[in-house]
């Protein structure tokens, strides 16, 4: 629909997107959960990327430039994020 340029706007979306969820899910698991002992969980990254991905579908079927790799995307950067986060914690930082 876009075409090339399309797609690469939709690339730059998606690394924005998944740089921003890593960051953001990091320092909510090093700031806000710090004392909650089920972020210690080693399936609560998983379940973090999974509930992103659920919310993210939706909004992916609506904007043009959004996609379903986006979704992928901001899913596993907060999986990565949290799990990060969880390292950050064990190490006292």
């Amino acid at each position: 629909m876009f075409g090339a340029i399309g797609g690469l706007l939709s690339l730059i979306i998606s690394a924005a997107a998944g740089l921003f969820m890593f960051g953001l899910a990091r320092e909510y698991v090093r700031n806000r959960l710090r004392f909650v002992d089920a972020v210690r969980n080693p399936i609560a990254p998983w379940v973090a990327g999974f509930a992103v991905l659920l919310v993210m579908s939706p909004i992916a079927a609506l904007l043009p430039l959004v996609t379903g790799f986006t979704a992928a995307v901001a899913g596993l950067a907060t999986g990565l994020g949290t799990a990060s986060g969880v390292k950050a914690l064990k190490r006292g930082e």
